[in-house]
């Protein structure tokens, strides 16, 4: 199976590598001005395309791994986009964070155009993504995951069925609320520990030995006591949409999202914050320290 991909970001370069080194696949990718150094694809194998269309011409499987809903969108639909130029019977695999109500309108075109469409977005972290062991959680049929499989295999540690088309982005909304809702909670502790006098590492111990404890901490505590932006470099704006995403989706469904809302309200204070400074590529993690800065006593 020929394998393509669009979006050779902080994610899709590690899964990229190892389509290529773990699976064996023949890699094509996009060209792009967000992409990360891919040297190391080129060295693999890798075969670079000035178009999406290209891409989609030469491969029987198109991963993507993008931003949001209208990047996946427009690489479909665009007129050099993927279905301008995709072959019959080619699964198309969206890694991205996406609206559902998207994600099935693109599936339903995908599929008029003779393809199959899986939704399948990550969870874990980019070292997991370079040392190929995500996890997926796919929607979409059975028939198409069959057939994504072994290439799916080659980058991850587990993939997930967890329903029909849509419900592996409508997981990930979910997974990523709550996740992002406790790293905004322990931001928040954590600055106002800070502004306390509390030593930041009594102040993870303590949450650590007690209900605090847990995943978010894990990945929040070497900011927190050694100021390390690796443990989890996950953009502050992408954390922003994806609440908002979630958001969104809660709205449609006609769900309540109380809790939601102010998670958001923390974001986007931290990221105006982050902008007023002057400040570029801000995390998650450092909305500890933003959120210290609050003239607005909020």
């Amino acid at each position: 199976m020929n394998v393509g991909i669009i979006g050779v970001g902080l994610m899709g370069h590690g899964i990229a590598r190892n389509v290529l080194k773990r699976g064996g696949f023949k890699l094509w990718f996009l060209e792009h001005p967000g992409n990360q150094p891919t040297d190391e694809l080129l060295e693999l194998g890798a075969t670079p395309c000035s178009t999406t269309a290209a891409v989609a011409a030469a491969t029987d499987l198109m991963i993507l791994c993008v931003t949001g809903s209208p990047q996946v969108e427009a690489v479909l639909t665009e007129p050099d986009g993927v279905l301008s130029a995709m072959r019959a019977g080619t699964v198309v695999v969206d890694c991205s964070t996406s609206l559902p109500g998207s994600t099935e309108r693109m599936a339903a075109l995908v599929a008029e155009a003779g393809g199959f469409f899986l939704d399948a977005p990550m969870t874990r972290t980019a070292q997991h993504a370079h040392e190929g062991t995500l996890n997926l959680l796919v929607g979409g049929t059975a028939e198409a995951l069959l057939k994504a499989q072994p290439v799916l295999d080659s980058f991850t540690a587990d993939v997930r069925h967890v329903g029909g088309t849509g419900t592996g982005h409508r997981l990930k909304l979910l997974h990523n609320y709550v996740s992002i809702g406790f790293i905004s909670l322990l931001a928040e502790a954590a600055a106002e520990a800070e502004n306390g006098g509390v030593d930041p590492k009594i102040f993870v111990d303590v949450l650590a030995s007690g209900g605090g404890g847990g995943v978010a901490l894990d990945r929040m505590a070497p900011f927190l006591t050694e100021q390390d932006r690796n443990s989890l470099p996950f953009a502050l704006s992408n954390a922003q949409k994806d609440i908002d995403y979630y958001r969104a989706m809660a709205s449609e469904a006609g769900s309540g999202c109380r809790i939601a809302d102010g998670v958001s309200d923390a974001i986007s204070h931290g990221l105006s914050v982050a902008e007023q400074a002057g400040e570029a590529e801000t995390i998650l993690p450092e909305l500890a320290r933003l959120l210290r800065r609050n003239d607005n006593s909020r």
